[in-house]
């Protein structure tokens, strides 16, 4: 093995590593924050942060084409379906009374629902 093939895998295990500990943080958040709309927040942006960076872990360790493809469409299906399903969790949860109104500044719904 040579220093590039070296370099790559120490690179993708701290990736690995570093990923894993940003989706922890989401799960802690999920489980320590008080409502429906900061949960959907904490479950959202840590996690899709955290699955990126353990894709390029996974990335740098096995290094070849068809992989790589299935990692990026991975990714991509990540990127378009966590926005998405955040927004209709908090959606769902704001039309069923859910949220309360201390946790909104602002509610431009108020007169529409």
């Amino acid at each position: 093995m040579n220093t590039w093939q070296q370099a790559a895998e120490l690179a993708g295990a701290v990736l690995l590593f570093t990923g894993a500990a940003v989706c922890l943080t989401g799960v802690i958040g999920m489980l320590r924050l008080p409502d429906v709309l900061t949960r959907s927040a904490a479950s959202t942006n840590p996690q899709t942060l955290g699955i990126l960076v353990l894709l390029a872990g996974v990335a740098l360790r096995l290094r070849s084409g068809p992989d790589l493809g299935t990692l990026a469409l991975v990714a991509f299906f990540q990127l378009l379906t966590s926005a998405v399903a955040a927004h209709m969790v908090a959606r769902a949860a704001y039309r069923t009374g859910q949220t309360g109104d201390c946790a909104l500044l602002y509610d431009e719904l108020r007169d529409g629902r």
